[in-house]
């Protein structure tokens, strides 16, 4: 069995792999996509050689794509056929039908990749947003206006930052809310943004999975048919069923620890349940800030802030102390920075608006104001970054 690397360009150059990415879910060679101008990804010896009694590599292996995950090691999850269509027919069936995708994220990501596996199982020919200029509103109201005519249902991917430039505009938020349904995923959405989207007539789906399930396989707090959510004691969040990938390409210790049975895949995110059976996922294992003893869930401070008047985006990240061993340190992007004397943002007056929302042990003691997130995927926070942001502890 041999992998081949496929580069996939950016805009409207997307549409030329098309024609691979369905012969590799037709059963012909595997393929491992990477952004045009990358270098091609490093696939294990024995995979590229194409052995083909290679235990670690099933049958119907389909693709090969990396995660975006936090460690900083490479990992390329592989996707079989039965895990790309189990993941395509739920979606639709969720939907309520296959239909016309807009395309808003890389294509080599497990988001924008599932966009054109989607179309090609749908017939259809996704549209593409062009990026070079970035992801503006005027952008977008230029690609949607460029859309062709269908009787089908439009349907588009976006993160949550996205959409939330998209709901400050009266034009782009009109183009929106045309989508059957607008999936958001990649990073926690705050429920303030969903209550937004929900009073602009916008169809917001919020997702959650990675590429290990073939994308999203939780929708708005419910799995996909053919998906189950468990919990252990801990709330760490494990995802069983047919999206889930064979394991690592190379790296059976890894497979074997992470997908601890065929099936399912264990996660290194803690949620709970919500009173209505929904999911909730409250963060990363390795996000969770111990200060003083205590441990909190970044998300939850993070929504706590986002709620706050003048605040767009929020990130909360531990960072060393002497005395609590981690405290709490924000960065945080305003919606409209302020030049007038006794308006700045400080550290001792955000405590004492969130005082009596969150625990004491829970409020920041650290702020940094930037003009943007640094992301490490699509509107996946770097929270490495940001800790780099914080040289000390203090306003």
């Amino acid at each position: 069995m041999r992998i081949e690397p496929l580069a996939v360009p950016a805009g409207a150059a997307t549409l030329e792999v098309l024609p691979r990415l369905a012969r590799a879910l037709e059963g012909g060679h595997p393929i491992a996509p990477y952004a045009v101008g990358s270098p091609p990804p490093d696939l294990a010896p024995a995979a590229a050689g194409g052995i083909p009694d290679d235990p670690d590599l099933p049958d119907d292996l389909a693709v090969v794509v990396g995660t975006s995950g936090s460690t900083g090691t490479p990992k390329r999850a592989m996707l079989t056929t039965r895990n790309l269509r189990s993941s395509i027919d739920a979606t639709a069936a969720r939907l309520g039908g296959h239909g016309q995708w807009l395309l808003t994220v890389p294509g080599h990501h497990i988001a924008g990749l599932q966009v054109l596996l989607r179309s090609v199982v749908a017939g259809t020919t996704p549209h593409v947003m062009e990026l070079s200029d970035g992801f503006t509103p005027a952008t977008w109201v230029a690609a949607v206006d460029a859309m062709p005519g269908t009787d089908l249902p439009i349907y588009v991917s976006v993160v949550p930052t996205q959409l939330t430039r998209l709901l400050a505009e009266d034009a782009a938020t009109e183009r929106l809310a045309r989508f059957a349904g607008v999936l958001v995923g990649g990073a926690a959405t705050h429920p303030d943004l969903l209550t937004r989207a929900a009073e602009a007539g916008v169809t917001a789906v919020t997702t959650y999975g990675m590429s290990e399930t073939a994308g999203g396989c939780v929708y708005d707090g419910r799995p996909l048919d053919g998906m189950t959510v468990d919990l252990d004691d801990d709330g760490r969040i494990s995802l069983r069923g047919a999206t889930v990938a064979h394991g690592y390409l190379g790296g059976p210790d890894l497979t074997r620890a992470t997908f601890p049975v065929p099936g399912t895949f264990r996660t290194d995110d803690i949620g709970h349940l919500d009173p209505d059976g929904r999911l909730r996922v409250d963060g990363r294992i390795d996000d969770l800030v111990n200060t003083g003893g205590l441990k909190v869930a970044p998300r939850l401070v993070e929504e706590a802030v986002a709620r706050l008047d003048g605040i767009s985006e929020a990130v909360a990240v531990g960072i060393p102390d002497p005395e609590w061993g981690e405290v709490l340190a924000l960065a945080v992007v305003r919606e409209a920075p302020s030049t007038t004397p006794g308006h700045a943002l400080t550290v001792s007056g955000l405590r004492e608006q969130l005082r009596g929302i969150l625990p004491d042990h829970a409020l920041p003691r650290a702020l940094r104001e930037v003009d943007a997130i640094p992301a490490r995927g699509p509107g996946k926070p770097d929270r490495a970054a940001i800790r780099v942001l914080f040289a000390r502890v203090g306003e």
